[in-house]
């Protein structure tokens, strides 16, 4: 059986031949201690160098505002438990839709005494602006809000966020993982103080990330040892991966409009093919503010995982839709993510739509297709 269409590019990303070819001299003769001062260790640290100078870029900052990490993981810690352990004040914004990654840490906040303020989402899956407002407050140490959610696609109101947020001299993190590479991410349009990259989800290498910490920022570090990252990441940096994230940002940098042009049509052909094929199929998310390459569905009478398993063809995954409220006991939601990437092709949607309508036909008998007639 040949491989699957890879529809779950939110998921991970294959690493460019061009990033491997990057990291490979790295694995091999290259393998020096960026903290050596020999010529092993110099040729090092000039291509952690030239790779932050590449992430930099592609952010819109100056390279020293760059920390490289271990993945989205230790960078969303790193500014939330940074910013908690050097500030006065005792309450944190965030959204009820936020990644593991953030919801956790500042659920330990939570748990030791601070007051977390959750801002839910409107039917579309934006951010409640006036929740937000109402929500900051001098009490306030960050908001920490993502830039679009993994899930839906949907493209959050960083902006607005962040003038709610300067009201009160907030800082502001946001978790960028899913943007990067795909819109554009300038940090200094933004306005924010803190943002973070995902390796893995731009075509990089899995286990490596970076924070962008706005210069003059402290934040304590969460690893301690030798002085590493400005003393914010102790240990002795993942050279490979982090020349792989530079050469990964160039290319995102160089080919974002181009490349989110073309996957934006793609996604409204697998729309339109899936919507042509599955009466009341319903999208997901706001249907203009989201990222280029994601379409979050509903297939009706059926769920989602069922669907997939029934179609081995198309890797892609389920998700969850940003709803208000509790679902209805034994509802069931055909909720499937479908995530375009650099390697998908008309082809491969044409084949993933007719395959995913025809899973749906099997799953669902023609007599619970109908819609049902309004009494």
């Amino acid at each position: 059986m040949p491989e699957p269409i890879y529809l779950d590019h939110n998921a991970t990303t294959p690493v460019l031949p061009e990033v491997l070819d990057a990291m490979v001299p790295y694995l091999r003769g290259k393998f020096g201690n960026p903290s050596s001062a020999h010529v092993y260790g110099r040729r090092a640290r000039i291509a952690v160098e030239q790779a932050r100078d590449q992430v930099a870029g592609m952010l819109g900052c100056d390279a020293e505002e760059i920390v490289f990490t271990s993945g989205g993981t230790e960078a969303n810690n790193l500014a939330i438990h940074g910013i908690a352990a050097r500030s006065v004040r005792r309450q944190v914004v965030t959204s009820a839709i936020e990644h593991p990654s953030v919801a956790q840490p500042i659920g330990w906040l939570a748990a030791n005494g601070w007051d977390v303020r959750q801002i839910s989402v409107d039917e579309s899956g934006s951010a409640r602006i006036a929740e937000v407002e109402a929500g900051v407050s001098t009490a306030t140490a960050l908001v920490s809000i993502a830039h679009s959610n993994g899930e839906t696609g949907v493209l959050q109101p960083i902006a607005e966020i962040v003038r709610q947020a300067r009201r009160v001299d907030a800082y502001v993190h946001t978790d960028a993982a899913q943007s990067v590479g795909k819109v554009p991410v300038d940090v200094r349009a933004l306005d924010v103080d803190l943002l973070t990259v995902v390796g893995h989800k731009l075509y990089a290498p899995q286990g490596v990330g970076a924070l962008y910490v706005r210069r003059g920022l402290e934040l304590a570090p969460l690893l301690l040892g030798a002085g590493h990252e400005r003393g914010l990441r102790a240990g002795t940096e993942n050279v490979p991966a982090i020349v792989g994230l530079g050469a990964a940002s160039a290319a995102a940098l160089r080919d974002l409009h181009v490349e989110s042009a073309r996957v934006q049509e793609l996604r409204e052909r697998l729309w339109l093919r899936l919507a042509g094929d599955v009466p009341e199929l319903a999208l997901n998310g706001h249907p203009t503010d989201r990222l280029p390459n994601t379409l979050n569905v509903r297939f009706p009478r059926v769920s989602g995982a069922a669907l997939l398993a029934e179609t081995p063809e198309v890797a892609a995954s389920t998700g969850s839709a940003c709803h208000e409220g509790e679902r209805k006991e034994g509802e069931e939601f055909g909720l499937v993510r479908l995530t375009l990437g650099r390697s998908t092709t008309a082809e491969d949607v044409d084949r993933a739509a007719a395959a995913l309508a025809r899973s749906w036909r099997t799953l669902v008998p023609a007599r619970r297709r109908q819609v049902p007639r309004v009494q």
